[in-house]
């Protein structure tokens, strides 16, 4: 399976100039999607992870179904306000302005291989986030896959010090 050809680009998306990677097309293909999970398990179990994180919330879509198939816990990050419990709270600028993202602050334990996936690695912004998030619960090793990386926009850079895979790079 061509996991580019399931994806939708609409261009001048969510403002001009921006080309906008719509995944709800390899969503809407359950025979893609499966396929694209088992694709992620396979880089996953490679590197053994105790936990799954995920970002909110495209990378949900994934990381819940690797938890399930690993038969591991899944950690979700979240927006600010949106988890109920005492959180850790990160903060990342944007392209106009910044957002904060959370975790719980009984998420998991500390020594953990970590897993932490999203939907796309585009400047790297929110992984960094996520990553300094993470960082809180001393984790052995931390490795971040996506399904599909922005070459164009150099995020991998902004992680370099961590092991990534995507599915995908365009």
């Amino acid at each position: 399976m061509n996991i580019k050809e399931k994806i939708r680009v609409v261009p001048d998306f969510p403002t001009p100039g921006i080309q906008f990677y719509d995944i709800t097309t390899l969503l809407n293909d359950a025979q893609a999607y499966r396929e694209t999970i088992d694709s992620m398990v396979l880089i996953a179990k490679k590197f053994n992870p105790d936990v799954v994180v995920a970002l909110e919330s495209r990378g949900f879509f994934f990381g819940t179904n690797l938890a399930l198939q690993l038969g591991v816990p899944f950690v979700p990050i979240r927006k600010k306000g949106k988890l109920p419990f005492k959180t850790y709270q990160e903060t990342y600028l944007l392209e106009y302005g910044s957002a904060t993202m959370e975790i719980h602050t009984d998420a998991m334990a500390e020594n953990q291989n970590v897993l932490i996936i999203d939907d796309v690695l585009a400047t790297g912004g929110s992984m960094a986030a996520a990553v300094n998030l993470v960082n809180h619960f001393h984790p052995k090793d931390i490795h971040l896959l996506f399904l599909m990386e922005l070459e164009a926009l150099k995020g991998r850079k902004k992680l370099s010090k961590y092991s990534i895979d995507s599915l995908l790079t365009v």
